[in-house]
């Protein structure tokens, strides 16, 4: 089935904005402003995503299914990597941009709860979902203890990725990874 060609122009929108974010952050999350950085109007946002706050809501739902991307390699496949090739991917100048833009984002939902009711619960809990489907056929973790895992892997990853961005230090918060992937490894066999 063919897209339509408003279909096509809102998506072209919505990729510029995203990319448009994801380079330059969101500290003015004005829509004339962003608008304007993107080479539109707020009207044709308005146009083609109903409101301001239907774009908005369109731009986080891109950004977590960004997010979500980024940790497939880990979640699918026949062969999934390690945590310490999961974070040398997370860690990759494009997605410590994607990062930022999601820090900031979780901020902006966490002081408007009201425009972004979703947003929080369903991003934090598709990572938890998906981590905890892996540890659970790799591991054979019960799914209470595979969800409870899955929060300590999320919590470690997004913690140092907040100090990676904080400080810059890729080195130190790599090492620190190492570090958290030894002391969750199964002791050697006696």
């Amino acid at each position: 089935m063919k897209a339509s060609r408003q279909t096509i122009e809102r998506e072209q929108l919505l990729q510029r904005a995203l990319d448009h974010l994801v380079q330059h952050g969101s500290n003015d999350l004005s829509l004339r402003t962003l608008a304007e950085q993107i080479g539109t109007s707020h009207r044709m946002l308005i146009y083609y995503f109903g409101s301001g706050t239907q774009f908005w809501q369109a731009v986080f739902q891109r950004l977590r299914r960004d997010q979500m991307q980024a940790l497939s390699p880990w979640t699918h496949g026949p062969s999934r990597p390690g945590l310490m090739d999961v974070w040398a991917e997370l860690s990759t100048p494009r997605n410590q941009s994607l990062f930022r833009l999601l820090f900031q984002v979780y901020g902006t939902a966490l002081g408007q709860p009201a425009q972004h009711p979703d947003f929080l619960h369903e991003f934090v809990n598709q990572w938890i979902d998906m981590i905890a489907e892996v540890l659970q056929a790799e591991h054979q973790l019960a799914p209470a203890a595979a969800r409870t895992q899955a929060r300590l892997y999320l919590a470690v990853m997004r913690g140092l990725m907040l100090d990676l961005l904080t400080t810059g230090d890729l080195e130190g918060t790599t090492a620190a990874m190492a570090r958290f992937v030894r002391s969750i490894e199964p002791p050697p066999p006696a």
